[in-house]
């Protein structure tokens, strides 16, 4: 084996799961670290939040870390604001320590455009100043900035690769837009949307995500780079793209737009095209992979979870469906 070393934090999870295949069928050498065994790859099982769970998985020889293990829910942040910092930021900081006095080349971080906060409808690009507005934003704008102190300082590689809303197979688990969407298809169920329809929101499949963070892990640049699709979407066409792939009617109830929520996310990719990134999979066509998880007749064990993510509630018959990170 002479691929390069990476080590994936939260290797279980809905990304991790995808970025451990990508980085496989790159030829790299790939262990992790959750809080279960992965089924491919050597695993360090144990809590990041803990000092020996770092300690055994950041060995020397490693040449790289992709740390995708955090608090993802925005809501859950809110709610949870010192279990948010202590994973998303003193885990990250202890990941980059470790790598600094263990001789590791490098660490890729999943970020989120949730660092710049609310833009209008302006497009968000890597040169915006870091604004973010919950908990959930400022741990992932703090371990960016703790990246860019070890860059600095000590030569490390440390790309952030800022995501959009990630969706596809294996996020039945997940709360965010479109498992709402798929959920409430295959439960026979409508959906709340609040306002007219026309916010827009950038959705990235999880097949490029992987990518790009693999990618990442094997030569990008250090610094912030926005990874999305192809163009963003109202959220009446991520409706009416949900009753294409599933059949389903999903009837919308609209109702008045709540106080806060983002008008747009539109984000310019331009910075990863420029480093080969390209997405590959449009709504449709992902729409399609990710409901088969979500069938009445879908095995949960194969559908997947999200470390630290609550799953979703049952909800009321209408499922609000607006606001997105």
């Amino acid at each position: 084996m002479s691929g390069p070393r990476v080590l994936v934090t939260g290797a279980c999870g809905f990304v991790g799961r995808h970025v451990v295949a990508a980085l496989l069928g790159r030829g790299a050498q790939v262990s992790a670290v959750d809080r279960s065994a992965h089924p491919d790859v050597p695993t360090v099982v144990g809590d990041l939040r803990d000092v020996g769970t770092r300690d055994r998985a950041v060995v020397p020889g490693l040449d790289v870390v992709v740390h995708l293990a955090a608090v993802t829910s925005v809501l859950g942040s809110v709610e949870r604001p010192q279990e948010t910092v202590d994973l998303n930021v003193t885990a990250t900081a202890g990941l980059l320590e470790l790598c600094r006095t263990r001789g590791v080349g490098g660490l890729v971080l999943a970020s989120t455009n949730a660092v710049v906060g609310d833009v209008g409808t302006g497009t968000i690009t890597e040169d915006l100043p870091l604004r973010p507005l919950t908990p959930y934003g400022a741990s992932k704008a703090a371990a960016e900035m703790l990246l860019s102190g070890y860059a600095g300082a000590f030569g490390l590689r440390a790309p952030a690769v800022r995501l959009t809303n990630v969706y596809g197979p294996g996020m039945r688990a997940k709360d965010s837009f479109v498992p709402r969407l798929l959920r409430a298809a295959a439960q026979g169920r409508g959906v709340v949307v609040y306002g007219d329809g026309q916010q827009r929101r950038d959705l990235v499949h999880v097949h490029d995500a992987a990518a790009a963070l693999a990618d990442a892990a094997l030569g990008w640049p250090s610094g912030p780079t926005v990874v999305g699709g192809a163009r963003s979407y109202t959220v009446t066409e991520m409706v009416a793209a949900a009753r294409e792939a599933t059949g389903a009617p999903i009837p919308v109830e609209h109702q008045p737009a709540r106080a806060g929520e983002m008008p747009a996310v539109v984000v310019d990719i331009s910075r990863a095209r420029s480093l080969g990134y390209e997405p590959t999979t449009g709504l449709a066509a992902g729409l399609a992979s990710a409901w088969p998880d979500f069938r009445p007749s879908a095995d949960p064990a194969t559908a997947g979870s999200d470390d630290l993510v609550d799953a979703a509630p049952a909800g009321p018959a209408a499922t609000p469906v607006g606001g997105t990170r």
